[in-house]
C-alpha cells in the first residue's frame, strides 16, 4: 500500500530464525521508511511508516472490501538463486541449475545433456560419507570396489571410471594404487554429467564426469557439529563453521572437519581419518572475487582383498567355472594378512581462483590447483580364483608412493546477440600435469591359503629383493584449447556446440629387467554438440552427439609390450525433461548408445600380468530419474536404468580374441534405487521425519571373460529423525538402518577375481546442533 517511488534504490535485509510474520517481514525492511501491518483475518500488508497503525489497518480492511486479487506465483530466476543453492538451511531435493555439464550456470531443463544432482539434503537423510553410497541415487552409476576397496571407482553406463572431479578440477587417483576413498564433510552437492565430457574436461572416460561441489563460504553466519556412530565400532565427527570475518562481508571463511575411526564387518579391518578443509572468498568488488582454498586428509587403514569365486584349476592359468558364483563362505572372512596389511598416507589440495566481470556479460575467470600424494600400502591380491577344494593362490604387492599433480584453466564467457539468436560463448585454456615417483615390490608369494580353513601368517613376511619392481617415474601432460557457443533461437530452441583440441604426452620409466620405456604422444579433436527444445514450460525434448578423447593406455603397457592408441568413444543420446509442481518435482528420461575403442584391461593369461587391448565396447539402453517434493514435506529421488546391450564388440585389436561378444563386466540389465521421506510439517510433532528406500541390481558378471557372474540383489533401507529448535539452535537425532532385511550381497570386483562383500544390517545413529 505505497507508491513504488519509495522503494526505489532500497535493498531489503536476509532474515534468518524463528519470527511471527509481522516481526520477519519488519526485520526485512529494516532501514526502509515502510513498517508491516497484520489485520484481524490475518493479511499482512505494508504500509508508509508516516501512517499510524489504525490507519493503516482501516485502509486495509477498506481495499480488501473493495477487492481481493486472487492468489499468484511468481515465477524466474532471482539475483540470488546460486546463494539459496548453496544456503545451510536449504533442504531441496531438486536443484534447477547446473554447472557441470556447461561451466556456465544453466537450468537443466534447457540444457541438450543428461545431467543429475544429488543435493545436500539427500546427502544428510541418508548420512552419505563415501561416494560410493551418494551415487547409487544416479541412474546409469555403479560403485566398483578396486585398490583394496581404498579408492573411488565407479561403472558409468557400463565403462570403468575411476577420476572424480572438484569444483570441475580433474582429481585422478595416485598411480600405482594405494590412495583412499575421499572425504564427504565439505561437500555441498554431487553433479554428474552421464556420456563423454572430454569437450569441458579433457582426458576422461567416456561414461560421465562426477563432480564434487564443496561448501561455499556464507556471508550469513552459520556453524554445526555432528556426532555419529554405528555397528561395528564406527565413530566420526564432522564440523561446519561459516561466516563474515570483516565487517563489510567483503572477506569470508569456511572451516569444514571430519575425524572418523571405525572398525568393519570384514576381519582386521579399521580406519583412522583426519581431514580439515578451511576455505576463503574475498569479494574485492561488485565485479572481482578471489577464492582460496585447502584440504588435508590424514588416512591410516587396512585394505579390504575382497572375496573369491569359486573354479577349478586345469593345466597352466586356464580354468573352468565350478559353480560361477562368489564362494560360498561367511562374509566377514578375510583372505589378506593382519601383518602384511596397510594403507597409511597424506592428502593435501591447494587451490584458488579469480574472476572478474568486466560488465553484466562478459567476465574472464582462472583456476589452480595442486594435490600432493604421499602413500605407503601394503595389501594382497589373488588370481585366479580358489579351486573347488578352496585353495587360493595369493601374491603381495606393496609399495611407496609419492604424486603430484598440477591443473589450471582460463576461461572467458560473454553473452552477445547476433540478430534474433541469443549467445553464451565460453573459451577456455587448460594445462593439466602428472608427476609420479613410487617404488613397488610385486607378486612375493604370500603362502598357502585354503578358503574354507583359513590360517594366517604371525609374522610380517621377508621380500626378496631381486623381486623388486621399482617405478622411477611417470609423468603426464596435456595441454587443451577449447569453445563453446550456448544459443537461443526463437521458439525456445536451445543449442549447444562446441569443439576442443588436446595434445597430450607420456612419459614412464619402469626398471624391471633393464626395460626403459620413454616418451609417447597423441594429439585429438573432440566435438560435441546438441538440441533442446522446450515446447511448453514444463517439458523439454533434446537430442545429442558427443565424442571423447579418453586415458592414455601407453602408462599402463607391462615390459616387452607394444605402443597401443588412446582410447576414443562416441556417444548418441536423446532424451526428454519434466517439471512439476511448479518446478518442484522433475523427472528425465535419457537413451544413449555408447561405443569405446582402445580399451586398456589387465590380462591374467601369463605369469606377470599385463595390458592388453579390447578393440571396442558398446552399451545402450536409457534412463529415468525424478527428485524433488511431490507434496509438502515428502520428498523423493529415484534413479532406474536398463542396459539393453553392454558387450564387447571386438576383443583386441583384431577382433577376433575370446571375449568378443561377452557381456561387460559389472553391467546389470536393472539396477536402480528409491528413496523417499516425509516431515510432519505442523502439531506437536513438528519436526519428526521418517523415510525410507530401496537399491537393486539384476545379476552382472564378475570380469569380461564372464567366467563368473554376481547374483542379484536388493535392499531396505530405513530413515527416522527428529528436530528439535530452541531459539536459534536447531537440534537433530537421526538414525538409518541399512540393509534391513540382512541380505548377502556383493558389490562389484575389480578387473578380475576380487570381490567386493556388501555390508550386512548396520545402524547408524548421529546427533547434530546447528545455529
Amino acid at each position: 500500500m505505497y507508491s513504488t517511488a519509495v522503494t526505489d534504490h532500497l535493498r531489503s535485509q536476509p532474515v534468518q530464525g524463528e519470527y511471527t510474520a509481522t516481526e520477519a517481514v519488519n526485520l526485512l525492511l529494516a532501514g526502509a521508511p515502510l513498517q508491516a501491518v497484520a489485520t484481524r483475518e490475518g493479511t499482512l500488508t505494508v504500509h508508509p511508516k508516516a501512517m499510524t497503525v489504525a490507519a493503516a489497518e482501516t485502509e486495509t480492511e477498506t481495499r480488501q472490501d473493495t477487492a481481493t486479487l486472487p492468489k499468484v506465483k511468481v515465477t524466474g530466476k532471482a539475483e540470488n538463486d546460486a546463494v539459496w543453492a548453496t544456503d545451510p538451511y536449504n533442504t531441496d531435493y531438486h536443484q534447477p541449475n547446473s554447472m557441470t555439464a556447461t561451466k556456465t550456470d544453466t537450468p537443466i531443463m534447457e540444457t541438450p545433456y543428461s545431467v543429475t544432482i544429488v543435493p545436500k539434503e539427500v546427502l544428510k537423510d541418508q548420512q552419505v560419507i563415501k561416494i560410493d553410497d551418494a551415487v547409487k541415487n544416479v541412474a546409469g552409476v555403479m560403485a566398483q570396489p578396486t585398490n583394496g576397496q581404498n579408492s573411488d571407482s565407479f561403472i558409468i553406463r557400463g565403462f570403468q571410471n575411476d577420476t572424480v572431479y572438484r569444483n570441475g578440477f580433474l582429481l585422478p587417483s595416485a598411480i600405482g594404487g594405494g590412495t583412499s576413498k575421499r572425504e564427504t564433510a565439505n561437500l555441498d552437492r554431487i553433479e554428474v554429467l552421464k556420456g563423454p565430457g572430454s569437450i569441458l574436461y579433457g582426458r576422461s572416460e567416456p561414461g560421465g564426469i562426477i563432480n564434487l561441489v564443496t561448501k561455499k563460504p556464507q556471508a550469513t553466519p552459520y556453524y554445526s557439529l555432528q556426532q555419529q556412530f554405528g555397528s561395528y565400532d564406527f565413530y566420526r565427527t564432522t564440523g561446519d563453521a561459516t561466516g563474515a570475518i570483516s565487517h563489510d562481508d567483503s572477506l569470508l571463511y569456511r572451516f569444514n572437519f571430519a575425524y572418523e575411526d571405525s572398525g568393519s564387518f570384514r576381519d582386521f579391518q579399521k580406519a583412522d581419518k583426519v581431514f580439515v578443509a578451511p576455505s576463503f572468498t574475498w569479494n574485492i568488488s561488485d565485479q572481482t572475487q578471489v577464492n582460496f582454498d585447502i584440504e588435508y586428509q590424514r588416512f591410516d587403514e587396512t585394505g579390504d582383498s575382497g572375496q573369491s569365486p569359486l573354479l577349478v584349476n586345469v593345466p597352466s592359468i586356464a580354468f573352468e567355472p565350478v559353480n560361477n558364483r562368489p564362494a560360498p563362505i561367511p562374509r566377514n572372512r578375510e583372505f589378506g594378512e593382519r601383518v602384511n596389511n596397510s594403507n597409511i598416507g597424506d592428502r593435501t589440495f591447494v587451490g584458488f581462483d579469480w574472476s572478474h566481470a568486466f560488465n553484466e556479460n562478459w567476465k574472464l575467470s582462472q583456476r589452480f590447483g595442486t594435490e600432493l600424494w604421499d602413500l605407503r600400502s601394503k595389501y594382497l591380491f589373488f588370481y585366479p580364483g580358489a579351486d573347488a577344494q578352496g585353495n587360493l593362490s595369493r601374491s603381495f604387492n606393496n609399495g611407496l608412493t609419492q604424486q603430484q599433480q598440477y591443473y589450471t584453466t582460463l576461461n572467458l564467457t560473454g553473452k552477445f546477440a547476433t540478430g534474433f539468436i541469443e549467445h553464451t560463448l565460453l573459451t577456455g585454456f587448460d594445462y593439466f600435469v602428472i608427476d609420479n615417483q613410487g617404488t613397488g615390490n610385486c607378486c612375493q608369494y604370500a603362502g598357502d591359503f585354503n578358503i574354507f580353513r583359513p590360517t594366517y601368517l604371525t609374522t610380517a613376511p621377508q621380500f626378496d629383493p631381486a623381486g623388486n619392481s621399482e617405478i622411477k617415474g611417470i609423468t603426464q601432460d596435456l595441454y587443451s584449447l577449447y569453445i563453446q557457443d550456448q544459443f537461443k533461437l526463437p521458439y525456445n530452441v536451445f543449442a549447444n556446440v562446441g569443439v576442443r583440441y588436446d595434445d597430450a604426452s607420456s612419459q614412464k620409466q619402469w626398471s624391471y629387467d633393464n626395460f626403459v620405456l620413454t616418451h609417447t604422444g597423441h594429439n585429438h579433436v573432440s566435438p560435441r554438440g546438441g538440441l533442446l527444445w522446450r515446447p511448453i514450460q514444463w517439458l523439454s525434448l533434446y537430442g545429442s552427439y558427443t565424442e571423447n578423447f579418453g586415458q592414455n593406455n601407453s602408462l599402463f603397457n607391462s615390459p616387452g609390450q607394444n605402443q597401443v592408441q588412446p582410447q576414443t568413444a562416441q556417444q548418441w543420446e536423446l532424451g526428454t525433461k519434466t517439471e512439476f509442481f511448479d518446478g518442484r518435482l522433475s523427472a528425465t528420461f535419457a537413451y544413449f548408445d555408447l561405443t569405446k575403442q582402445n580399451i586398456a584391461i589387465t590380462d591374467y593369461s601369463t605369469f606377470i600380468p599385463s595390458t592388453k587391448n579390447i578393440g571396442e565396447q558398446e552399451s545402450r539402453g536409457y534412463e529415468f530419474e525424478a527428485s524433488g517434493e511431490i507434496l509438502p514435506g515428502w520428498k523423493i529421488i529415484g534413479a532406474y536404468t536398463h542396459l539393453a546391450y553392454a558387450n564387447i564388440n571386438k576383443d583386441g585389436l583384431d577382433g577376433k580374441s575370446d571375449n568378443t561378444g561377452h557381456r561387460m563386466m559389472l553391467t546389470p540389465r536393472n539396477f536402480g534405487s528409491l528413496w523417499n521421506t516425509y516431515e510432519l510439517q505442523s502439531g506437536q510433532l513438528r519436526g519428526l521425519k521418517f523415510g525410507g528406500g530401496v537399491v537393486g541390481a539384476d545379476l552382472s558378471q564378475g570380469d569380461p571373460a564372464n567366467d563368473y557372474q554376481l547374483p542379484g540383489y536388493m535392499t531396505v533401507n530405513l530413515l527416522t529423525s527428529y528436530a528439535i529448535k530452541v531459539g536459534r539452535t536447531k537440534t537433530t537425532f537421526q538414525l538409518n538402518v541399512n540393509n534391513l532385511l540382512d541380505k548377502t550381497y556383493y558389490t562389484g570386483s575389480n578387473t578380475a577375481y576380487q570381490i567386493g562383500v556388501g555390508a550386512p544390517r548396520t545402524f547408524l545413529g548421529s546427533v547434530k546442533v546447528e545455529f
